[in-house]
């Protein structure tokens, strides 16, 4: 979680909102990603839909079985089903996202019985953290900076 904190941060130096996400198998990162939609002018390019995208390229598969994806912010509904597509065993998350969040906040996809597959989910993992750069930044949008 630490790496997808430092990729946030990069994310919010370049003006994205900051959030940062790894893909790890047997203990090693295989992809990374933080939110460039603004930059690549693309709006599926959020942290995990990269990291997903970069673990893929590397591993020369579209599913990534076995491997786990650590990422600050609570997945939307988009990278929830990329998630599950990618046939992730374990999504472990920061800060829940009460606006858009896709694994309890607004809805849970990962516990849709209809669904053919789930993942293991962990969450709150650095959520204090995760949650305080997020805070931060739009704070500082707006023109006022909060502390952590």
């Amino acid at each position: 979680m630490n790496e997808a904190l430092r990729l946030a941060r990069e994310g919010g130096a370049a003006g994205e909102v900051p959030v940062g996400a790894v893909v790890v198998k047997d203990g090693e990162i295989i992809g990374r990603g933080f939110n460039a939609p603004i930059s690549r002018r693309d709006p599926t390019a959020h942290a995990e839909i990269l990291a997903l995208r970069d673990a893929a390229q590397r591993l020369g598969n579209y599913r990534l079985p076995g491997c786990e994806l650590f990422v600050t912010l609570e997945p939307c509904a988009m990278c929830s089903g990329a998630i599950i597509h990618a046939r992730i065993a374990r999504m472990v998350f920061g800060a829940r996202d009460p606006k858009t969040g896709a694994c309890g906040s607004i809805i849970n996809l990962f516990d849709e019985p209809r669904l053919n597959y789930h993942a293991s989910v962990t969450d709150g993992v650095l959520a204090a953290e995760c949650g305080a750069l997020l805070s931060n930044f739009f704070a500082a949008k707006r023109g006022r900076i909060e502390t952590a």
